[in-house]
């Protein structure tokens, strides 16, 4: 049997490719690698920031390669990270683009958000008022 005729490798590597598309075509941009590190350091942000219940509460909720993504790199001891400021989330996004200040941590923040509100069923991701800072929820963001 080969990994390419297995279903759930298909399906999850399709559903990926759908997320980093959809991504993509929501931010504009032609990078496929860039789109990908967009989606990982999101996904980081997020859970970096979350209590582990909660973390491990999201990550079911994701299609198993992305899952992957989401807990690559993970360290539970230390968490969630106690900042004070939002801007503390999007320094974290912003970090991982230095060497492209042309990106917007906010506007690839809430890409990555309508990407998951988008393909998680409805009303699975709970609690997003509690994850994200109020910029990444605000309608006004969706349309620039």
């Amino acid at each position: 049997m080969s990994l390419t005729t297995f279903a759930p490798i298909e399906t999850t590597v399709h559903t990926t490719d759908l997320w980093l598309r959809d991504l993509m075509e929501d931010l504009g941009w032609q990078d496929r690698c860039r789109t990908y590190r967009a989606l990982q350091v999101v996904l980081h942000a997020l859970r970096d920031r979350l209590p582990v219940e909660a973390v491990a509460a999201l990550g079911a909720q994701l299609p198993l390669l992305v899952r992957g993504i989401y807990y690559e790199g993970w360290r539970p001891g230390g968490k969630p990270l106690e900042e004070i400021e939002n801007e503390d989330f999007f320094a974290h996004i912003a970090a991982a683009f230095r060497n492209n200040p042309e990106v917007d941590a906010k506007r690839v923040a809430q890409a990555v958000y309508n990407v998951l509100k988008r393909y998680a069923p409805s009303g699975e991701i709970r609690d997003e008022r509690l994850i994200l800072p109020a910029e990444v929820l605000a309608p006004e963001l969706e349309n620039d």
